[in-house]
């Protein structure tokens, strides 16, 4: 009996973490709608961002902190304030990207940052780089390839250019996180939330929106932080494969909704390469989650 309500336990839990987790990917896909129906500049909606997202989870660090009973440190240090400005500096090229470009075409390239993790572990630390990234990584360069190309003579080349070094910011974030083991890896978001709230504060006038823009920043802030609690929370019930598999319903979750609220098409140019690019992640994300289930299987059996 002992055997079977634990197995119940992990099967709730593990349920529990796909809608986390899924969760997590839907909200997180509003980030391009949000944006776009701000008319506000993107520092003021980074600021403001920043302000509502640091304060939240903040809440939830402390709230974590208080419910394990455990006295975690929340001193940075100089890897955890690295990783702050590091994650403030890809914020201000993910938010200022949606300004110049599709939605889609944000999301898809954002979509290959596995891949650009990859090479960027092999290319810094000499980690292994697998022959299924490698294929995957070679058949999303077309795709973004193809997306880029179209924007050239167009308004959209500049924030496709954001969106790959946003990429390129979030797949070294994502090196030293794993790098910095020790350090608070959420609470150094939360700081890097109001290091932007600091920056847009300085270098822009936040007071000066609008009531209805106002709304929606507050609706933003709130919505960043939620979705990084939701993936934090979910993350820690499943295995990395799958949390992997399912974070990439971002990118279809972000189109859909840039369809659906704004209206937005993205050009022909775009859809192809960011099919190109779709195909490429789900099946290596897919492949992974298989991999893992069968090696999950196989120690259950033995």
């Amino acid at each position: 009996m002992t055997e079977i309500a634990a197995a119940i336990d992990t099967a709730a839990e593990r349920t529990l973490g796909i809608i986390l987790v899924s969760s997590s990917a839907a909200v997180f896909g509003l980030t391009g709608v949000l944006t776009k129906s701000i008319h506000a500049d993107p520092l003021t909606i980074i600021c403001w961002r920043g302000f509502v997202g640091a304060i939240l989870i903040s809440l939830y660090v402390l709230w974590r902190r208080h419910r394990s009973g455990k006295r975690e440190t929340l001193r940075l240090g100089w890897r955890g304030w690295l990783l702050a400005l590091e994650g403030a500096l890809a914020s201000i090229a993910f938010i200022s990207a949606f300004k110049f470009t599709f939605v889609a075409n944000v999301a898809v390239i954002y979509a290959t940052a596995p891949f650009v993790t990859a090479l960027l572990a092999w290319v810094l630390t000499r980690e292994p780089f697998r022959l299924q990234t490698m294929v995957a990584a070679a058949v999303s360069l077309c795709g973004v390839a193809i997306m880029v190309w179209s924007g050239f003579g167009t308004g959209n080349l500049f924030g496709d250019g954001l969106a790959l070094l946003m990429t390129i910011g979030s797949g070294l974030y994502m090196i030293m996180v794993r790098a910095f083991r020790d350090t608070p890896v959420v609470w150094a978001g939360a700081v890097s939330a109001f290091l932007l709230f600091v920056l847009g504060w300085f270098v822009t006038d936040p007071l000066a929106v609008s009531p209805r823009d106002a709304v929606l920043l507050a609706t933003f802030g709130a919505s960043f932080a939620l979705s990084s609690i939701l993936w934090t929370e979910g993350a820690r019930l499943i295995p990395p494969a799958e949390s992997g598999l399912l974070g990439s319903a971002e990118v279809p979750f972000a189109i859909l909704f840039a369809f659906l609220f704004l209206g937005e098409i993205a050009p022909v140019a775009s859809m192809i390469g960011g099919a190109i690019v779709l195909c490429a992640v789900f099946a290596h994300a897919g492949r992974d989650w298989l991999m893992t289930r069968s090696q999950r299987m196989a120690s259950n059996i033995s």
